[in-house]
């Protein structure tokens, strides 16, 4: 008579929590005795638990990720009897009978690796990864490894995998490499910003007795300028490409099957064909229902890095780093500026306290800020767009000449066939992956703004590097205690880890140490004292839980902060570390000695000995 019957994990020597890293069968699956259930990989080796009986799977009570040891349950079984488990076992196990994960007819991706393996040899165990797949349909093209999109995290994606020896296909829908970061995003707004920053110094130094004449602008020279530099950038990436050999498909790529993409190219549509695939795809400028978009004064990001015409009244509708960088850039060059934001602050990611400087700064240079308010209707007129607002603070209509759509980007998750192959993808577009930056396929990797906030071009870099890395079969996974945030404002503001807000939030016994700028000769000479330097730390640890930086270059200053936080230090190891002195660097370091309570270019009242 059949019965059910628990299986549990055997006696596996001292080790306790072992990780389970492939499940290989599932309910209904017929088992023969010995047939291995699920497999677990501790810091020496990678071991297979077989079934102590023949049956079949009723209920599989463990996933991957979970951690087992002696004695942990592991499924239910609905055992054949005695003598039919005797007959089992004097006959050899039939292909028919194992388990669907057992007869695959190409070889198995390896599974997520976990944290305790990170430090472990990279190519132990690992030589299946590198195995080039079988009776995979080819296409036109074929590679190892296609990278879909040529962004920061594409492109360093592409040439990690071709430095280790991969052949590398990278399909990119624009002309150039690049990406929106290089082409219309981060390396041009940058290029502005810093065109602005030289209007901006040059106008405050009338304070300090250096009178210049009123700039005269150019912008077809501006914009020549602002090409250049993304132009030299874009060639560099393309000699890099083909110095390791990357293939370029130029064109619209999506998922035809899980081994397939389709190219939509200037020549006609081609098809690829891979072993593994990252998708690096990245994201879109998100829109307000309702807007008439069509009218070419309403812009989004990328219109403004145009530099068409300089509106003198132009409203930023998004009070984020995107639209606030665009307003430092315009206000320069002599717009005047208004901004719209729905929640209560200004970069509502950010900690208060770091945004009040930047408050103070610009609501002096710009015509208006509206906090809690949110715009109800734009009317394209003749005479400029008249918009209407709803909120606390909301003015009454307004009319401006131009509108900069700032309110944020959404993922193209769902622009690259991806759900047609069974990637799972969440509601809004953003494709859910593992540590090891695998989707629910196992060969295709997804890294960059379509997993996930924060949207951040070094955030995908790192990502790019470790899913090439994990394809070529080294044991790595993404571990990123922290990753930094800057908006390249005037002043900067930057931060890393918890800020004060998480660690409220998350009810974590915390303090702060704030180092003003007031008290810094640096800051004070370059007439820019109105920054601060901050750490939210561990109250019994003393160890950093995060850091936040407001003033001129805060985007510079914030790695080191990184590091420690990376490293585990805490607010002793950086008071003891000799800073140059004067420099804004010192700031860190005097808010160490701020929370040690050990500074003396201010008074602490609570001094340590």
């Amino acid at each position: 008579m059949a019965q059910v019957v628990e299986i549990k994990i055997p006696d596996i020597g001292d080790f306790q929590d072992v990780p389970v890293i492939e499940v290989l069968v599932s309910p209904g699956d017929t088992v023969e005795k010995e047939t291995a259930l699920i497999a677990l990989e501790t810091d020496k080796a990678t071991m297979e638990i077989p079934s102590p009986q023949a049956g079949t799977v009723k209920m599989v009570t463990v996933k991957v990720g979970d951690k087992v040891s002696h004695g942990t349950s592991i499924l239910t079984l609905e055992a054949v009897d005695q003598e039919a488990q005797t007959n089992a076992s004097d006959t050899s196990v039939s292909e028919e009978k194992r388990p669907t994960a057992q007869i695959n007819e190409t070889p198995a991706d390896p599974p997520p690796v976990k944290p305790e393996l990170h430090t472990e040899n990279n190519n132990k165990t690992s030589t299946e990864q590198s195995k080039p797949m079988g009776n995979i349909p080819r296409g036109d093209l074929h590679a190892e490894v296609v990278v879909l999109g040529a962004g920061p995290g594409g492109y360093t994606a592409a040439f990690r995998a071709a430095d280790l020896g991969k052949k590398v296909i990278m399909i990119e829908r624009y002309a150039t490499l690049g990406g929106v970061c290089l082409n219309v995003g981060c390396i041009p707004s940058k290029a502005l910003l810093h065109m602005a920053k030289v209007i901006t110094e040059a106008g405050d130094a009338e304070n300090h007795g250096i009178v210049f004449g009123k700039p005269k602008i150019s912008l077809e020279k501006l914009r020549t300028w602002k090409e250049s530099v993304v132009g030299k950038l874009t060639k560099g990436l393309k000699t890099l490409a083909k110095q390791r050999k990357v293939e370029i498909l130029h064109g619209t790529g999506k998922f035809a099957t899980p081994h397939m993409i389709q190219v939509e190219t200037s020549e006609g549509k081609k098809s690829v064909s891979f072993d593994h695939c990252i998708i690096a795809a990245g994201s879109n400028v998100a829109r307000i229902p309702g807007f008439p978009y069509d009218d070419p004064r309403i812009i989004d990001s990328t219109g403004a890095l145009k530099l068409e015409k300089i509106p003198k009244h132009m409203l930023v509708i998004g009070g984020g780093i995107i639209g606030l960088e665009m307003a430092t850039v315009y206000a320069a060059l002599g717009s005047k500026i208004s901004i719209v934001e729905f929640m209560d602050q200004l970069i509502p990611g950010a900690d208060s306290d770091l945004i009040k400087p930047l408050y103070r700064r610009i609501k002096k240079r710009y015509e208006a800020i509206y906090l809690e308010t949110r715009v109800t209707e734009i009317e394209a007129r003749k005479s400029g767009l008249t918009v209407s607002f709803e909120g606390e603070n909301a003015p009454a209509p307004q009319t401006y000449d131009c509108i900069l759509m700032a309110v944020g980007r959404r993922p193209n998750g769902f622009n690259i066939g991806a759900e047609s192959i069974g990637i799972q993808i969440d509601e809004k577009g953003f494709i859910q992956v593992d540590q090891q930056l695998r989707t629910s396929i196992t060969h295709i990797f997804a890294i960059g703004d379509i997993i996930g906030s924060p949207m951040l071009a070094h955030k995908a870099t790192h990502e790019g590097k470790l899913a090439a890395e994990i394809i070529a079969g080294h044991k790595v996974l993404f571990d990123a205690r922290t990753i930094p945030s800057v908006a390249y404002t005037d002043p900067e503001v930057a931060w890393m880890g918890l800020t004060e807000h998480e660690a409220k939030k998350q009810e974590i016994e915390y303090e702060k140490a704030s180092f003003p700028w007031a008290a810094s000769g640096r800051a004070i000479s370059m007439a820019r004292d109105e920054g601060i330097t901050q750490f939210i730390l561990d109250k019994k640890t003393r160890r950093i839980l995060g850091a936040g930086i407001v003033g001129i270059n805060a985007g510079e200053l914030i790695a080191e902060t990184v590091l420690a936080l990376e490293m585990g230090v805490d607010m002793e190891d950086i008071s003891l570390t000799i800073h140059p002195h004067p420099t804004l660097s010192e700031t860190v370091l005097f808010a160490a000695e701020m929370a040690e309570g050990t500074i003396t270019d201010l008074y602490a009242p609570k001094n340590k000995t």
